[in-house]
């Protein structure tokens, strides 16, 4: 037993001697490196595998509000509730501007099936109610993000409580974003 305390302090020894030796930082590290390594962090901590090809914005801003308390009505850091995180989200990452009620954000989507989900799309729940009350937005490897009665979170669609209320995926109709885009255009003018 001894031998292996030992050697237990042995390693440890050795592995804060190594932390504890200066190393000078890569000053020439390129922005791909450093976007890698943000994206294993993100990855790391929200649970969810992040490819080449996401949204390093969309995981940022979800990352900044974990655990905002959840406010009804409430669209600040103070509290906020689903449909306005959704709707700040929308407008900081994908620079559009969508409606405030879930059931109003449902009517700007072309219903997809949970399969065909892709990072960014949104997710409906029908809780309690036969009507749309919960939104949130996919991330990615079943999870999604959106302001939950515990506050801003990611949570698993193959979680029992939201696997029995989902309703529907969805993605922004073409149509709209074009709406959304040229008004923006029309406002610039002004």
């Amino acid at each position: 037993m001894k031998k292996i305390i030992f050697a237990i302090a042995l390693i440890f020894t050795i592995i804060g001697a190594q932390a504890q030796t200066k190393t000078v930082p890569n000053t020439t590290s390129e922005p791909e490196d450093q976007e890698s390594l943000a994206k294993d962090y993100l990855s790391q901590i929200m649970g969810v595998a992040l490819s080449a090809t996401s949204n390093l914005k969309l995981f940022n801003f979800v990352h900044d509000w974990i655990g905002t308390p959840y406010r009804f009505g409430g669209n600040t850091r103070k509290g906020i509730d689903c449909s306005a995180f959704t709707k700040q989200l929308y407008s900081d990452v994908f620079n559009l501007s969508i409606r405030r009620n879930s059931r109003d954000i449902f009517k700007m989507v072309d219903p997809i099936s949970k399969d065909d989900l892709k990072e960014g799309d949104l997710v409906f729940f029908k809780i309690h109610s036969r009507k749309i009350s919960h939104v949130g937005i996919y991330l990615g490897d079943g999870k999604f993000a959106h302001a939950s009665s515990h506050g801003v979170a990611i949570s698993n669609l193959a979680d029992a409580y939201y696997a029995r209320y989902f309703y529907k995926g969805g993605r922004l109709l073409d149509s709209f974003k074009n709406e959304l885009s040229s008004s923006d255009d029309d406002s610039d003018d002004n």
